[in-house]
C-alpha cells in the first residue's frame, strides 16, 4: 500500500490516529462501522509493513494483509454505509450488501483454499493467489464498495465514493507500473473524509448508551 515498510507503518499510525478521532465523535451506533473504517485502514497499513520487512512471502502478515484488502473490506464497507444510511436508502443498499457478502465468501473460500505470497518489486508489492474468474470478483468488490457509497444517498459519502474510484484508478495504473505504491495515500484522504462526515453528522436523535 505505500512504498516502503517505515512508510506504511507511519501512514498507518496516522490514519490510525484519525479513526480514532472519528469514533470519539461518533453521535449514533449506526455510524460506528464507518467511522471506524479509517482504523481497519491503519491496521491494514500496519500490517504491510510486516510484509516489507520479511520480504514478502506467505507468511501470517501476509495472510492477515490479504483478509483485511478482500473479504473483510468487500463486506464491512456496504455494511457500515447499509447502517449509517437513512431508512429510505436502504432497500436499494440491499443489492450491494448482498454482492458484497457474496464476494466476500468466495474471496475467503480462496484465500483458505489457495496459497497467498507477496513479492517485493522495487517501491511496490506484488500479491497474488490464484481464483476463478477475477473479472467477477473484481467487479462485485466495486460494487460492494464503490457502488455503496455512490448509493448511500448522503453528500460526502457519494463524494467519497467519487475519490475512492478516481484515486483507484491513478493507485492501481502507478502500482502496475511498478512505479510506486501509493494506496497509503488514497487511504489518508478517504479517513480525512471520514472523520468530516462523522464530525458534521446531525445530532443524535437518542444518546448513544440508550437503546433505540
Amino acid at each position: 500500500m505505500c512504498w516502503s515498510a517505515t512508510a506504511d507503518l507511519v501512514a498507518g499510525a496516522g490514519v490510525a490516529a484519525v479513526g480514532v478521532a472519528s469514533v470519539a465523535r461518533v453521535r449514533e451506533r449506526r455510524d460506528l462501522p464507518l467511522a471506524a473504517l479509517p482504523l481497519l485502514l491503519g491496521a491494514h497499513q500496519i500490517v504491510e509493513s510486516a510484509v516489507w520487512h520479511r520480504g514478502g512471502g506467505g507468511g501470517a502478515a501476509t495472510v492477515v494483509w490479504a483478509v483485511i484488502a478482500l473479504p473483510l473490506l468487500a463486506l464491512w464497507v456496504p455494511a457500515g454505509v447499509w447502517c449509517a444510511a437513512a431508512p429510505p436508502a436502504r432497500p436499494r443498499l440491499t443489492v450491494p450488501l448482498a454482492v458484497g457478502t457474496a464476494t466476500a465468501a468466495a474471496l475467503a473460500h480462496g484465500l483458505a483454499t489457495r496459497p497467498m505470497t507477496a513479492e517485493i518489486h522495487g517501491r511496490t508489492i506484488g500479491y497474488a493467489f490464484g481464483l476463478p474468474h477475477p473479472p467477477v470478483l473484481v467487479a462485485g468488490y466495486l460494487l460492494a464498495t464503490v457502488g455503496s457509497l455512490l448509493l448511500s444517498g448522503d453528500r460526502r459519502l457519494t463524494l467519497l465514493g467519487v475519490l475512492v474510484a478516481a484515486g483507484a484508478l491513478v493507485c492501481w495504473a502507478l502500482w502496475r507500473l511498478e512505479f510506486v505504491s501509493t494506496w497509503c495515500a488514497l487511504a489518508a484522504v478517504c479517513s480525512v473524509v471520514l472523520f468530516d462526515w462523522v464530525r458534521t453528522r446531525p445530532p443524535a436523535r437518542t444518546p448513544l448508551g440508550q437503546v433505540r
